[in-house]
């Protein structure tokens, strides 16, 4: 079983040898609901790509432990980095899209608010939504042993989002109706690729028109129709497949 992962932001310094401390919510989580003991391996991260490999050397109370570091790890900065526009769903179907497309490597999450979107962020309830998707990352993150976290953007308009694309190296739309099949489009072997997910409701025309001015081509993904919240991340799953990095 590989070691359970936890959030530390002071591993700058960090050398063999040397001791850390976990100690607030993770060192709680790490003591009261994983229930670590001494001499068991862990793996802190700061989310960044920066971690150690480390063992338990003491545990202090019940929100907090010492750690004392064998390895120093570094997730190097992906290539091609794959960002998925994420048109906001309804419910908490938003929270599965971060949660399925971090466990699966996205590098970036932009919340979208498309023409067709039911729900709006507005006000302290986007606030508290754009929370969410953040915590969710985090979470996920931890939990399919990543050191990088996916990054999840301030939420964009339909404007935004066509700039985001016109700067990508490779930029696509998942639509049905594609002529172009996203399993045989040439991939970039660096830079950024970007894939804009619509809503239930669809990317609207005026959308489409907008995406391919500045370079987003419309592809399908399969002979069936995807919800919002499963798209991403089958369409991820491929092209992290496709450009090497699952090789």
């Amino acid at each position: 079983m590989t070691a359970p992962v936890f959030v530390s932001p002071d591993l700058a310094a960090a050398a063999p040898g040397a001791t850390l401390v976990l100690d607030g919510p993770e060192g709680r989580h790490a003591v009261s609901v994983k229930r670590l003991r001494v001499g068991e391996e862990v793996v802190l991260t700061d989310g960044a790509g920066l971690g150690v490999r480390a063992r338990v050397d003491a545990l202090e109370g019940r929100d907090r432990l010492v750690v004392r570091v064998a390895e120093v790890l570094a997730e190097p900065e992906p290539a091609p980095r794959i960002t998925v526009v994420q048109a906001l769903p309804k419910g908490d179907r938003g929270e599965l899209a971060v949660e399925t497309m971090t466990e699966t490597g996205v590098d970036g999450v932009v919340p979208w608010q498309a023409a067709r979107c039911v729900t709006q962020w507005k006000g302290e309830r986007g606030a508290k939504a754009l929370h969410k998707w953040r915590a969710t990352a985090r979470e996920a993150g931890k939990q399919s042993r990543r050191l990088r976290f996916p990054e999840v953007a301030e939420a964009r308009t339909t404007k935004q989002v066509a700039e985001l694309l016109r700067a990508a190296d490779f930029a696509a739309v998942l639509h049905e109706e594609g002529s172009l099949p996203l399993a045989a489009a040439r991939l970039p072997a660096a830079g950024s690729v970007v894939l804009v997910v619509g809503p239930e409701g669809g990317v609207s025309p005026e959308e489409l028109a907008l995406f391919g001015e500045a370079g987003a081509k419309p592809y399908r993904l399969g002979p069936t129709v995807l919800r919002t919240s499963t798209a991403g991340t089958a369409a991820a799953a491929l092209l992290l497949g496709r450009s090497g990095r699952w090789g």
